[in-house]
């Protein structure tokens, strides 16, 4: 099952979906942080 599920492009292409919204995500909260503290 392992085997196929690495094998599979659809799964590969929802986990750099996935990866890509993550590091958006992670990205913007730096950024907020980032500001919020430069405003003080």
């Amino acid at each position: 099952m392992l085997e196929m599920i690495l094998k599979d492009p659809i799964v590969w292409g929802s986990l750099l979906g996935l990866a890509i919204v993550v590091g958006l995500c992670g990205y913007y909260v730096y950024l907020f942080l980032h500001n919020v503290a430069e405003h003080r």
